[in-house]
């Protein structure tokens, strides 16, 4: 069975995921934001082992933990390589929005470049890369098909959708990759975005005010 545990963080209450496989105990840790010491309790009950850190993309609320948690867990991290040059300039992040927390925003080594369409494996639970640009260029979602899960990031909310107005961002690539790579999921996957609630993609393909029917229906032509 596929484990999702959370935690919110940082000033931006951002979603920290932990996500393992019951059977084997192997696990994964998604955007660690800060907090390591509320984040990494999420290991038990079960003795989850986190051997790799998946970043949805580089923004600091999703990232400034990331080489803290590196070093505690002794796990690598992975990105999409678009997100590379975030991830190096997390110290000016961190002073533009005031990210206090010692040892934070410390830029990581990045051990992995991911790409569209890759799959990895925590135990026997199988994932697979979507690359989704929009809210920044490199941003991806993680689908675990057989649980019917995905961790959307900052693509999509429940009832909204990533903020397109930082460097790399593009609401119409944004749009492009919600219709055309997450909503054919299925109307069943249920999504654990990077803020705010999970919700089921169906309900969003139908009544998202910026992606959804009911959005489109609304539009002149």
């Amino acid at each position: 069975m596929l484990v999702v545990r959370h935690a919110v963080v940082g000033p931006f209450a951002e979603n920290t995921y932990l996500v393992g496989d019951s059977e084997t105990g192997e696990a994964a840790l998604v955007d660690p934001g800060g907090e390591l010491d509320r984040i990494l309790p999420l290991r038990e009950p079960g003795g989850l082992r986190v051997g790799r850190i998946l970043l949805t993309h580089g923004h600091i609320d999703h990232a400034a933990g990331c080489a803290a948690a590196m070093k505690r867990l002794g796990a690598p991290c992975q990105i999409h390589p678009a997100d590379v040059p975030w991830l190096e300039a997390l110290p000016q992040q961190a002073a533009m929005f005031g990210f206090e927390e010692e040892g934070l925003a410390e830029p990581p080594q990045v051990g992995h470049h991911h790409q569209d369409g890759e799959p990895f494996a925590l135990g026997r639970q199988a994932g697979r890369i979507l690359h989704t640009p929009g809210h920044s260029a490199g941003s991806c979602c993680l689908f675990f098909e057989e649980a019917r899960v995905l961790f959307a990031g900052d693509t999509l909310f429940a009832g909204s959708v990533g903020r397109t107005d930082l460097p790399g961002g593009d609401f119409e690539a944004l749009e492009r990759s919600i219709r055309e790579k997450l909503f054919p999921l299925g109307d069943d996957v249920r999504f654990y975005p990077g803020h705010g609630p999970s919700g089921l993609l169906g309900d969003e393909r139908r009544a998202n005010p910026f992606v959804g029917e009911a959005s489109r229906r609304g539009r002149f032509v």
